[in-house]
């Protein structure tokens, strides 16, 4: 083995080099998450040539272009609507959704919820930083109470998202919230997600100490990930209407585990049933 090759990153058949280095922050928790993901399907032994990674508009958007698969960085608030495209094109791909909570839950909002209701066999990997964190900082969806932002100068009034209890409202068929700081618990998690069959979701707190944390008094990455430690408590298979996410206390685990019937499966047997002339 050569002196190169012992200093060859070990996640680089996944990635594409000639985009690196990547223009995430430091302390930014995007790199966890598609760390995260890699290793999960390294672990799982996957074929890269049959997944598909769509993204849409934000920071964790660039990931699309870091994957060493095929990839899509969509318009904002599509990714979701393009990947329903991509797998009924082609039902053999696994079709993975990473995005933000503002693309994925304010312009994205109606396209996630009609997914899940549908049960598209999708998987949703949502970088959750509290804010708009490439256009300014901005309150979002998922922005905590009270929380500041460059939009809520004298704290956040607006009740936000419970992203959880959503999808398993709409009718996510798998659900789980985590945080980058619980990386193991997290990449265990993304594996199980990606043998399943249906829409599942997973929803990842991540810090964005640039444009969140320094206006909330967490101006570095660790103090972000010292707060995840801090207010953070696992309770599986717990109410998902009842997992809250506040500045003081951050419920994660995992939260829907169940099977049933997918979009695509219907649909093509209701298409194969009407070709054979069988009707209703």
């Amino acid at each position: 083995m050569t002196q190169n090759e012992n200093l060859a990153h070990p996640m680089e058949v996944f990635l594409r080099k000639s985009r690196i280095p990547h223009i995430w922050c430091s302390g930014c928790g995007n790199g966890i998450i598609l760390h995260s993901f890699i290793q999960a399907v390294k672990e799982l032994e996957m074929d890269s040539d049959k997944i598909a990674v769509i993204s849409g508009i934000g920071c964790i958007g660039r990931v699309a272009g870091y994957v060493n698969m095929d990839s899509f960085h969509t318009t904002h608030g599509r990714a979701i609507a393009f990947a329903t495209g991509v797998k009924l094109a082609n039902p053999e791909l696994t079709v993975v959704v990473i995005s933000g909570d503002g693309d994925l839950f304010a312009i994205g909002g109606n396209h996630f919820i009609h997914a899940a209701r549908r049960n598209i066999d999708i998987k949703v990997i949502c970088a959750n930083n509290f804010n708009y964190g490439m256009t300014g900082g901005q309150q979002g969806p998922t922005t905590p109470l009270e929380a500041y932002t460059t939009t809520s100068p004298y704290g956040n009034i607006e009740h936000p998202f419970n992203l959880v209890s959503l999808a398993a409202a709409s009718g996510a068929t798998y659900v789980a919230r985590w945080t980058t700081l619980h990386v193991r618990r997290l990449t265990a998690s993304i594996q199980k997600m990606l043998q399943k069959r249906g829409f599942g979701f997973i929803e990842v707190i991540s810090p964005c100490p640039e444009i969140y944390g320094r206006r909330n008094k967490m101006r570095t990455g660790l103090e972000m990930m010292n707060w995840l430690k801090k207010v953070s408590v696992i309770e599986n298979f717990s109410d998902p209407a009842k997992a809250e996410v506040s500045r003081d206390r951050i419920i994660i685990g995992e939260f829907v585990d169940m099977e049933k019937p997918t979009f695509e499966s219907i649909l093509y047997q209701t298409i194969k049933r009407v070709q054979e002339g069988k009707g209703r």
